[in-house]
């Protein structure tokens, strides 16, 4: 393991001709992620809501002339069983496997005291931070299996460690996160192909952190594309054997 993943350089070939699906790829870290794993070689199937948004991203890696990638529009609150089965056989009759999958998607919420949160509210952010990944997870898992050097990462954050006043469902969903993760790494740790792990992107330059901190100024933080080198090592060969563990991207 490099003593600092932050600064980590990859190869130009590191995920040459893996398979990679990622969540919330339309903009901010989803879509820097997206075209970084392309840029190494990556055939990226590109999930989220706004199909204009996964178009933008498809043609930025299609106009560099990476691996083309795969457009799949999904809104994970409203998303059923059926619907997470529907991808998985999708993605099988393409591919045939999975060789990685990024949990990028998620929303804020409300930053508000747990006694004034609304109810309807905490559901929809712990449907779309916590059970959606479950659920994606469980119906990709036989895909991921199917790859000689899986990676599955979920995406934490600094309140889903240490519990933060105002936080609310964010935390809670994010903490639920961190528990999935170690859960399902202490089952698979038999399976020597598939790893499972989390990655805390920190303060960086999204539309989230802009809701949440809206006075403060975001040429102050890194952007998206300058925090990539965790997420490259963790999908990448090098990390075969690390599991159950979570990382800070900054």
């Amino acid at each position: 393991m490099p003593r600092n993943m932050r600064n980590y350089e990859a190869p130009a070939d590191l995920l040459k001709d893996r398979v990679i699906l990622v969540t919330g790829a339309g903009d901010g870290i989803g879509a820097a992620t997206a075209k970084t794993f392309a840029a190494h070689g990556a055939t990226i199937i590109l999930l989220g809501r706004t199909v204009k948004k996964l178009e933008a991203v498809y043609d930025a890696i299609e106009e560099a002339g990476h691996p083309t990638p795969a457009i799949y529009p999904m809104n994970l609150l409203g998303a059923n069983l059926e619907d997470y089965q529907e991808l998985a056989g999708k993605l099988n009759e393409a591919y045939g496997r999975l060789d990685g999958l990024l949990h990028n998607a998620g929303i804020l919420g409300s930053r508000t005291p747990i006694d004034q949160h609304d109810e309807e509210e905490w559901q929809k952010v712990m449907h779309v931070n916590l059970t959606a990944p479950f659920v994606m997870t469980k119906a990709c898992l036989p895909l991921l299996m199917a790859s000689k050097d899986a990676s599955l990462v979920f995406t934490s954050s600094g309140v889903g460690r240490k519990g933060r006043a105002f936080w609310g469902a964010y935390a809670v969903s994010k903490f639920g996160t961190e528990g999935l993760m170690e859960t399902l790494a202490d089952e698979l740790e038999n399976k020597k192909n598939i790893r499972v792990n989390a990655i805390n992107p920190g303060a960086t330059r999204t539309a989230m952190r802009a809701d949440a901190y809206p006075a403060e100024d975001p040429k102050t933080l890194p952007a998206p594309e300058d925090i990539m080198g965790t997420y490259l090592f963790l999908f990448g060969h090098e990390s075969q054997g690390i599991t159950g563990k979570s990382f800070d991207a900054q």
